[in-house]
């Protein structure tokens, strides 16, 4: 055999062992008389020995041992006498009697160290090398736990998991879909799906009353460091159930996945409106670590003379706790920072309430110090407290505000990775509103069931009164990101129709598109509702990582290339031409 251990197995119990090892090098020191390997795999790391005075020989052949060489060692397990406490094989080593070289290596192009040299392009380009550190193991290790973890659970609460197709119809909603030309039916498109959004409510259908899969999805759309073009969703669905239902079962998810992937245990998880998100945070997805909730000083920090806040629809603030010794410099750095084009702020307030008492402002000449006590006593400040605000229309200031708290958040040092605040956000308006396309999009998707104290509200023509219809739709945030969401669905044919017409489809265009769906109501479709989990987010979010890419094996870069094999990349003609696609050259 290979190895009768592994590199992360032998310890003081089996010293005088004959044991035998294969992996790769990681490193080399010579010491004269004494030569140490220390050999890899993704079990750990174990030291061995090579003695001139026991073989020369042997010893002269270890010192031309390359970084990332294939080998097998043979020998008899020792007590170290310089033990390393930080490996887990730190107690022992093995005096190697006999070792072969199963594969040499070229030098590689950064080491395979947990603080590598290497950048993100040349890692992702030479993704077998950087899969070898410890660190991107563990993270992948940890997810193949998690998705194991998933599957218990779920099949215990009776889910069965269904895999749904790949190759499907595409659909005009949502982010762009990836196509796929068809050979068999030249001039026609199948699509990745972006979900198993309808399969899965045909499944309800059918009569599997309790779904699940984990799920490759897909999506052509702009990437960030929380998104790639091919992802992963813990996909559910529910029959015979009411939100409280779906809420409680994948809050029980959630706490199971804690506990057993993190030893950690988490509280009943709180509920806030929509609303109560927006006014209070600026962000459907607040991050609950920290407070600095938003305080409207609209109606006193108005009519004071002030232009800027006189001419504005909203004047809203949070209160830095700690930072009235900021600087002018910091102040300033600040205000810049808001004035960003990302942030697009105009400006930045600033109340200093100082250890003693006193209250300084930007706005002084404008604003009594009665007037600047009355925002204090407002935003609940302390003497040592600062306060920021911002003002303009409404909906623009609160989001500029939701980054500028998340900011003093982080440079506060009040978003602890190791802490994890979980939160429903639940209520959702189910129609948004584009400016540009002068026509209403449905929130979350076009089958999410609005409440059914709202639904006379769909006959209505008045924007404001189709804006406040609310939906059976809730998200599950963690740390200000949303890893899950989902809502109930709609199970009536004509109520899907209604929403149909709300969101701009023809009768012809609703039948082209989702008459598979709206026929299968026909059939005694039952109450249901689900959620999907973003199971990459998950992983990241429960490391405190902020990058997904860090959880996949093999991710894309920003620019949705895979560096490795490099992909996208042009087809031959003659496949083009099987798919019944014509090259038009200029």
């Amino acid at each position: 055999m290979y190895r009768t251990h592994t590199c992360g197995e032998l310890r003081l119990s089996d010293i005088n062992k004959e044991v035998t090892l294969a992996g790769w090098v990681a490193i080399g020191r010579n010491l004269g008389g004494l030569t140490f390997v220390d050999l890899r795999d993704r079990y750990g790391i174990t030291q061995l020995v090579f003695d001139m005075d026991d073989n020369a020989e042997l010893c002269e052949r270890a010192r031309k041992l390359g970084r990332e060489f294939v080998i097998q060692a043979s020998g008899t397990v020792r007590e170290r006498a310089s033990k390393n406490p930080d490996r887990e094989t730190g107690d022992v080593e093995i005096r190697v009697t006999r070792f072969e070289v199963l594969n040499a290596a070229k030098t590689p192009p950064f080491t395979i160290q947990d603080d590598t040299d290497g950048g993100d392009d040349l890692r992702m380009k030479y993704r077998y090398l950087d899969l070898r550190r410890n660190a991107v193991q563990r993270n992948l290790l940890f997810r193949s736990n998690l998705a194991i973890e998933t599957r218990k659970y779920l099949a215990g609460q009776g889910f069965v998991e269904v895999e749904t197709p790949n190759l499907i119809k595409s659909t005009p909603e949502g982010a762009r879909d990836f196509v796929v030309p068809s050979r068999m039916n030249k001039g026609q498109f199948y699509a990745l799906p972006q979900s198993p959004q309808t399969f899965k409510q045909i499944l309800m259908v059918a009569g599997f009353d309790k779904y699940f899969q984990i799920v490759k999805c897909f999506r052509d759309e702009d990437l960030r460091a929380d998104r790639q073009p091919e992802f992963t969703q813990i996909d559910c669905e529910m029959s015979f159930i009411h939100q409280e239902d779906i809420l409680n079962t994948f809050e029980g998810l959630t706490k199971y996945l804690f506990q057993q992937a993190l030893g950690i245990t988490l509280g009943d998880f709180p509920r806030m409106t929509y609303d109560e998100a927006m006014r209070l945070y600026g962000s459907d997805k607040p991050d609950l670590r920290f407070g600095m909730e938003f305080v409207d000083l609209s109606d006193i920090a108005k009519g004071k003379g002030f232009p800027v806040f006189d001419g504005a629809e909203s004047v809203i603030a949070i209160c830095a706790p700690g930072c009235a010794d900021y600087s002018r410099k910091q102040v300033d750095e600040l205000t810049e920072w808001v004035k960003r084009p990302q942030i697009g702020a105009k400006g930045l307030v600033y109340v200093r309430y100082e250890a003693d008492g006193n209250v300084k402002s930007s706005v002084d000449k404008f604003y009594s110090p009665e007037d600047l006590q009355v925002w204090i006593e407002r935003c609940g400040a302390k003497p040592g407290d600062m306060l920021f605000l911002l003002c303009g229309e409404e909906e623009k200031t609160r989001k500029q505000l939701s980054e500028l708290r998340l900011e003093m958040g982080s440079r506060l040092g009040l978003r602890k990775p190791d802490e994890f605040k979980p939160l429903w956000v639940v209520d959702f308006p189910l129609l948004e509103w584009d400016e540009d396309e002068q026509r209403f999009f449905a929130m979350h998707h076009p089958f999410t069931s609005p409440k059914p104290e709202d639904i006379a509200k769909m006959e209505s023509d008045d924007h404001t009164v189709l804006k406040g219809i609310r939906a059976d739709a809730y998200d599950l945030v963690l740390n200000g990101v949303e890893i899950g969401g989902g809502s109930i669905r709609i199970h009536d044919r004509d109520l899907q129709s209604r929403n149909f017409r709300l969101l701009g489809f023809t009768a012809e265009e609703a039948e082209a598109q989702f008459g598979f769906l709206l026929g299968a109501f026909e059939y005694g479709a039952p109450p249901h509702g689900g959620i999907a989990f973003g199971f990459d987010r998950l992983n990241a979010v429960m490391n405190g990582a902020n990058s997904i890419r860090d959880f996949i094996a093999f991710p894309k870069n920003n620019q949705g290339r895979d560096m490795m094999i490099d992909a996208p990349d042009s087809i031959k003609l003659k496949q083009l031409e099987e798919l019944g696609i014509r090259v038009v050259t200029e």
